[in-house]
């Protein structure tokens, strides 16, 4: 192999190391905060499963990383009232659970957590009920001509009749302040 064409194949070496890094590089954000939200779900876990034990409640804890969020499931294999009194009413219970995991993942990483605590598929229940409620007060939008506001609820729920009114073609924002943010809907 002549002198050149050695240059030009190490050349090449170079180049094609340089593109394999530069790869690397981009794909580590993205890496690096899916990892950052498996260790969240894993800390998460530990709290609750910790939870669970001190109060003697029966649950299989559930991880899954979806759209930017880690989502914890907790789920029993037969019906527990243990589990149904850590829903509360009105998910009031799930809600400050939720916040407490939070604390718990701030706490240990320093990052803030915005992931979605659920138990016993209350919250999947909730989100039918969520978009009946949208599509009832887009019906009565439709028919009346006049904005109709929602009960007050929580920012995750506020987000999916945010979505599902949108989905039907209406426009929704968020008023007040609190406990009292509802959502308005609106044809414009």
């Amino acid at each position: 192999m002549s002198a050149e064409s050695t240059e030009h194949a190490l050349s090449e070496e170079i180049l094609e190391d340089q593109d394999e890094s530069v790869n690397e590089e981009a794909s580590s954000p993205k890496v690096s905060a899916v990892s950052r939200l498996e260790e969240e779900g894993d800390i998460a876990a530990d709290y609750l499963e910790e939870l669970l034990d001190i109060a003697d409640i029966d649950g299989d804890i559930d991880i899954e990383v979806r759209n930017g969020r880690t989502y914890i499931s907790i789920v029993a294999e037969e019906e527990t009232e243990g589990l149904d009194s850590l829903v509360g009413e009105d998910g009031e219970v799930l809600e400050a659970l939720q916040e407490l995991t939070r604390l718990a993942v701030l706490s240990a990483t320093e990052n803030r957590s915005r992931l979605v605590l659920d138990i016993n598929g209350y919250r999947q229940e909730r989100t039918g009920h969520l978009q009946k409620i949208a599509e009832d007060a887009a019906a009565t939008v439709k028919e009346t001509g006049q904005s109709v506001a929602l009960e007050p609820m929580s920012a995750y729920e506020r987000k999916i009749v945010h979505d599902a009114v949108a989905d039907l073609g209406l426009v929704s924002e968020s008023e007040g302040e609190g406990t009292g943010r509802h959502i308005v809907v609106s044809a414009d």
